[in-house]
């Protein structure tokens, strides 16, 4: 498969592709977007502090979202105690009691999943966990990467794996039929990163009985459109992540963000910050240890604030993982 080259958008390339001025009447939107699957730790409230000095210190709009997609997880208490959190370590942003909620977003993600479909860019998908992980096994074939097993079935086989799963209650899944095996963005902290892209799923599958959650990578890319969204600050465990969202980004017709990968929390063995490491969160440390431990571990040591942070602010100085020093 061919290796295609993706084309990063800055603010004024979406400004010209006609975004509106946010709140604050500026062009382009930061944004934090943190699930709710148990308390912000450190690491989190970290990344939340660089995803609003980098939009601010870039003149731009700041919102959060609430990625609470995986309705298995996600719980409402933790959507409430985190925005609490982000407001205690002194965080603002333009849509603060209006926050867009991917739990409510499903009628934009079946929208762009039927537009894929009608460029012929969707198949069924009706492999286990098992039937992957086996396949994944095989020669040549990179782990986590699906096989592609479905992508060229007949209808006849089709039809058949689809009554098949029917029998045991289970629907199936959906993927890209992606177009390449490799994308490139540009990354403002690591520069040019190619990754690679195979069929990954935009629409799980599973028990018929309950609600078959949209994928991630669909739903990140549909909501930052959406949003207006032109800057993507998060972990740089997700770079990988980031080829997939702006092929799929291009696929839909839609401007891919610039992105910024920020170094993680880590602890003294180098693995990133767990439960296990201790006291991690507001629940157990006082929001003024945060803080401060937050703006010494970005370069921005003895401020009180993060007004007081963006004046000594050097993007640069998050590229590498911060060691957590525990006690």
């Amino acid at each position: 498969m061919n290796s295609w080259a993706g084309t990063m958008h800055t603010p004024n390339s979406a400004a010209a592709a006609g975004a509106t001025a946010n709140s604050a009447g500026t062009w382009g939107v930061g944004r934090y977007a943190p699930s709710p699957t148990g308390d912000l730790h450190f690491g989190n409230l970290r990344t939340a502090v660089a995803a609003w000095l980098f939009a601010r210190a870039d003149g731009l709009g700041f919102v959060v979202r609430v990625d609470d997609l995986d309705s298995q997880r996600c719980r409402e208490h933790f959507v409430d105690s985190q925005l609490a959190d982000l407001q205690a370590i002194g965080l603002d942003w333009d849509d603060r009691g209006a926050e867009l909620r991917q739990s409510d977003r499903e009628a934009a993600y079946a929208t762009a999943v039927d537009k894929l479909a009608g460029q012929g860019l969707v198949y069924e998908c009706y492999c286990s966990r098992k039937d992957i992980q086996q396949a994944a096994s095989a020669p040549h074939q990179l782990p986590g990467e699906y096989p592609g097993t479905c992508r060229d079935l007949s209808e006849t086989q089709r039809v058949k794996k689809r009554e098949e799963l029917a029998g045991q209650g289970r629907g199936p899944a959906l993927r890209l039929r992606a177009g390449c095996s490799e994308f490139s963005i540009t990354d403002r902290l690591h520069g040019e990163y190619t990754g690679r892209v195979d069929d990954f799923i935009v629409r799980r599958g599973g028990n018929l009985a309950q609600a078959r959650d949209y994928a991630y990578n669909l739903a990140v890319v549909v909501d930052d459109a959406h949003q207006q969204v032109t800057q993507v600050v998060r972990g740089n465990d997700l770079l990988s992540s980031a080829p997939r969202q702006a092929y799929l980004a291009q696929l839909l017709g839609l401007a891919a963000p610039e992105y910024a990968h920020v170094g993680l929390v880590v602890n003294a063995n180098g693995q990133r910050l767990a439960k296990r490491d201790g006291l991690i969160s507001l629940r157990t440390m006082p929001a003024a240890r945060v803080v401060g431990e937050i703006f010494a571990s970005i370069g921005c040591a003895g401020a009180t604030s993060l007004h007081e942070a963006l004046e000594s602010f050097r993007p640069e100085a998050l590229a590498d993982d911060y060691v957590w020093a525990a006690g």
